[in-house]
């Protein structure tokens, strides 16, 4: 496992157990596709799940994921249609993609771009932990930034930490100052938390030390301290 989920390297011996058993139960609960001319191997099928289902390890859940049934997967970034407004004047075009978080009930995943994110599990970038923290995200009704959290007392910490947070990279983004967190995080609070979510799993002792109010929410929402 740890080839395709190097993380897993550093987990106890009860989390890793908990790991396998969630990753088995997404293989035979979802389906995968491979599109663009790809076969879908099991290499690809067990890096997904892994990658997945660690966002899980301090979840309650018995089906990881229970709002996505297919895993659709291009060998590379792909081409998807966007439709744009000005106005009442609707304008198509299309854009290039490495993922996709559907409430529609799948996830499209760029085979290349998951396997550079296995292969370096600490660049701060990984596309299934991108794509399935929306799936967490959608599971209060609409990616927001704003899973549903474990207690009703922990939604003020959360928005004031990822608030502050948030307006913080803005701004860093804005002055072209350098952060642990990806630019495109600054673009709405969705992309903030799946872009924090990537950070704290893959760089954490920075994320901690830059942003040790949005690490503590977060840990305590993952229930997970990869810092330590």
């Amino acid at each position: 496992m740890h080839t395709h989920v190097p993380a897993a390297a550093r987990l106890d011996t009860a989390s890793h157990e908990k790991l396998e058993g969630l990753i088995q139960v997404f293989l035979d609960d979802k389906s995968f596709e491979g599109l663009g001319g790809l076969e879908i191997t099991d290499t690809i099928r067990v890096t997904i799940a892994g990658q997945a289902c660690l966002l899980l390890l301090g979840l309650e859940t018995e089906r990881p994921y229970p709002g996505v049934d297919a895993i659709r997967v291009y060998p590379d970034a792909y081409r998807a249609k966007v439709r744009s407004y000005d106005g009442l004047v609707a304008a198509e075009g299309a854009s290039s993609r490495l993922g996709e978080s559907s409430s529609r009930g799948f996830v499209v995943l760029a085979w290349k771009h998951v396997l550079s994110g296995a292969e370096d599990p600490h660049d701060g970038k990984n596309v299934v932990l991108h794509e399935f923290a929306h799936q967490l995200d959608q599971d209060s009704g609409h990616a927001n930034g704003a899973p549903l959290l474990h207690r009703s007392d922990q939604y003020g910490p959360w928005a004031r930490a990822l608030g502050d947070a948030f307006a913080e990279l803005q701004r860093d983004v804005a002055a072209r100052r350098r952060s642990v967190l990806d630019a495109y995080g600054g673009t709405n609070p969705a992309e903030f938390f799946a872009v924090a979510t990537e950070t704290f799993f893959e760089q954490p002792v920075a994320l901690k030390r830059q942003e040790p109010e949005l690490y503590a929410v977060l840990a305590e929402y993952y229930r997970q301290d990869p810092a330590a």
